[in-house]
């Protein structure tokens, strides 16, 4: 494959490489009113702002998926909960997809010596 060519699988994807990412900083008010919305109309907050500007959403579901950014430091101290060797991230991220899922299930999902925090209240 040469540099100047790309694979056809990657051609769909120039739009959104095109793209750029917008931050707004608002008030925490406006924060939780996107962030509701969002979540009972099963939409991302990005496709929510999307909605409300009246933009263009993709038509087709996205799979869904939860997501955090994980540190070096971070995969260690999850290694030493899960007992686990801290390279080993694949079994790190399926023991926290386990946590993830049982405290979904209502489960104790806390670690060790840690309580749960308890559900925000709606106002």
């Amino acid at each position: 494959m040469s540099l100047g060519r790309k694979p056809a699988r990657w051609r769909d994807s120039d739009d959104a490489i095109r793209a750029v990412q917008v931050a707004f900083d608002v008030e925490q008010a406006v924060l939780e009113a996107v962030r509701q919305a969002a979540f009972q109309n099963h939409l991302s907050t990005s496709d929510q702002i999307r909605q409300l500007l009246d933009l263009p959403t993709p038509s087709r579901p996205k799979r869904p998926r939860l997501t955090v950014s994980l540190s070096g430091a971070d995969y260690e101290l999850l290694s030493s909960r899960y007992q686990l060797p801290a390279d080993d991230r694949l079994a790190i991220k399926e023991r926290v997809t386990q946590e993830l899922i049982a405290f979904a299930q209502g489960g104790d999902a806390a670690p060790p010596g840690r309580k749960s925090s308890p559900p925000r209240r709606q106002t």
